[in-house]
């Protein structure tokens, strides 16, 4: 296995650990807490973190990770939700598989990447194919919802970008970065979920073991994961990945909440696959390894006199 296809299967893990964010949610978790949610998701994994690197943002760092935080965690999370409240999942879903059109869109604009037809064409089949899976007939659409989903996506995916193009400081790990960004995010979404929902619910054992999946494994290891395809791979690719979160999330629902699977969605789910492949191509390919210290050290085949 090249390396490349090595760190495009550990950042595919990321999006399959969030397809089952609303499985957990809804057998673990008390219900109509989403913003209790979001901010038990953040903050205990940030601050974990914080205390296993021992490392503070400094200088511009600190206003960087809080914009970061702000977009991948902060917004996203309680828009997310809003969207989920508002909307059918389905519909929810359909809303944000914009993600990948708008990052391609500002990967234009602010890293440079040229957007290919292949690339275009894969972030349209990857928001057909997941609207085959989970869009079902006479699916409401609110405008408040609709509007919510699209600001998730703008929010992530803004945040892929920035996240590809300020990299990270010398001598500081990926480990960190995530603990900045989950405790920045996670602070701004602390006011907000107590002003809205109040006091934290009661929890029970089953509850707990929830949000403890939701916060170690669904959220500091996957958001390092995911981190550390950003700035290893083209951003359109590390988005192009983001479709297996609701495969993932459907054959969960089939395999143990007892959800049927038809035709229309195996279809669905074979077409957003073959985008989430197709999206992994690049005719240009950089690579990035991250050495020494946390430097990132970016080797441009191309510049190597490798062209294809």
């Amino acid at each position: 296995m090249s390396r490349k296809a090595a760190v495009i299967g550990l950042t595919a893990l990321a999006p399959i650990s969030w397809g089952s964010t609303y499985a957990v949610t809804t057998e673990f978790l008390p219900p109509d807490r989403p913003l209790f949610t979001g901010l038990m998701r953040a903050l205990p994994a940030g601050l974990a973190l914080l205390a296993l690197t021992r490392t503070l943002p400094h200088g511009t760092w600190w206003w960087r990770a809080a914009v970061l935080g702000a977009l991948n965690i902060g917004a996203f999370f309680p828009l997310l939700f809003l969207a989920a409240y508002r909307l059918p999942g389905g519909v929810a879903a359909v809303v944000g598989s914009a993600g990948p059109l708008l990052v391609v869109g500002l990967a234009a604009l602010v890293l440079g990447e040229r957007p290919t037809v292949r690339a275009l064409l894969a972030a349209v089949a990857a928001a057909l194919g997941v609207s085959l899976v989970v869009l079902r007939a006479g699916a409401a659409f609110d405008a408040v919802g609709v509007a919510a989903g699209l600001a998730s996506a703008a929010s992530m995916s803004a945040g892929t970008v920035l996240t590809k193009r300020w990299g990270r400081p010398r001598g500081v790990g990926p480990l960190a970065m995530v603990g900045w960004q989950l405790t920045a995010g996670g602070l701004l979404i602390a006011p907000v979920a107590f002003l809205v929902e109040g006091a934290p619910p009661a929890l029970d054992g089953r509850g707990a073991a929830g949000y403890a999946y939701l916060a170690l494994a669904n959220t500091a290891v996957s958001y390092w994961l995911w981190l550390r395809g950003i700035e290893r791979l083209p951003a359109t690719s590390v988005t192009l990945l983001g479709p297996l979160s609701p495969i993932t999330a459907a054959v969960i629902g089939w395999l143990a909440l007892g959800e049927a699977l038809g035709p229309m969605q195996l279809a669905g789910m074979a077409i957003a696959f073959g985008a989430t492949l197709a999206g992994q191509w690049t005719p240009r390919q950089t690579f990035s390894s991250a050495e020494g210290n946390g430097q990132e050290v970016s080797m441009d085949l191309t510049d190597r006199g490798l062209r294809r």
